[in-house]
């Protein structure tokens, strides 16, 4: 990348979760230098106090280890950041597993509903509790990290990918119930990116992604966390429940 547009989130608080590395932290990077006071949630304490040391310098940075798969833990700790810091501006719904790659019928049904738990229940957990102090403010952005696979469909990963499919439909339904309130709801669609979720992924499987992008090469992390800078931003002003495409030509609609 040549160069960054400027985009002022001074004054904005952020919580990111999934925050600790990959894309969340290439988020926050991008938040903080844009301004921006970012909260980072994860459930790897030791992985997001390595995150923070390491971002400190760009700004404003705090962490909070949560599970958020526990409506109880979500609601604590979005009281803590409001505690914090006295509002929540962005929410960037990052946080994700794959949950490895195999056929349908041939999954474990416990870890199937643990993929959609994290990508889907997490995000619907923390917009419930986040969306309130929203609407208290008159103000909010809210980033949903979707998937490519969301609107394809990749084989030997229906658990993702219907993970990803619901918080399409999440982020439609949401942006729609909130349309007059200044609390804008998009997400983005990426192709893969080179993170440690490539850990849970099987070789073939990855190769296979990297066959269906034209461009060629997987997204990196700094160019997703650009867009999720602008859809995090007051630039963005007449777009809700939008689907943004961040696939090297992959996808089709």
């Amino acid at each position: 990348m040549t160069g960054k547009a400027t985009i002022d989130l001074s004054s904005r608080v952020a919580i990111v979760t999934g925050g600790a590395r990959g894309i969340g932290y290439a988020a926050a990077e991008r938040l903080l230098s844009s301004g921006a006071t970012v909260v980072l949630w994860d459930i790897d304490g030791e992985a997001l106090g390595k995150a923070a040391a390491a971002l400190a310098a760009r700004g404003r940075v705090s962490t909070d280890v949560v599970e958020l798969t526990s409506a109880e833990a979500v609601a604590m700790s979005t009281e803590a950041v409001v505690a914090r810091h006295g509002k929540i501006d962005i929410l960037v719904n990052n946080a994700g597993i794959t949950g490895g790659n195999a056929k349908l019928w041939e999954l474990d049904p416990a870890v199937w509903r643990k993929v959609v738990e994290v990508n889907l229940v997490g995000p619907f957990l923390t917009c419930h509790a986040v969306v309130p102090r929203m609407l208290a403010n008159g103000y909010g952005r809210i980033v949903n990290v979707a998937s490519i696979a969301g609107k394809e469909g990749n084989p030997n990963a229906s658990h993702y990918s219907a993970s990803k499919a619901g918080l399409i439909g999440l982020t439609k339904s949401l942006g729609k119930e909130l349309a007059t309130s200044n609390i804008l709801v998009n997400c983005i669609t990426p192709a893969a990116a080179k993170t440690d979720i490539f850990s849970q992924m099987k070789p073939e499987f990855i190769q296979f992604m990297l066959s269906k992008i034209p461009m060629n090469r997987f997204v990196e992390v700094e160019e997703i966390a650009a867009m999720i800078a602008w859809l995090s931003s007051e630039d963005l002003s007449f777009t809700t429940g939008g689907v943004f495409d961040i696939s090297g030509g992959r996808a089709v609609y």
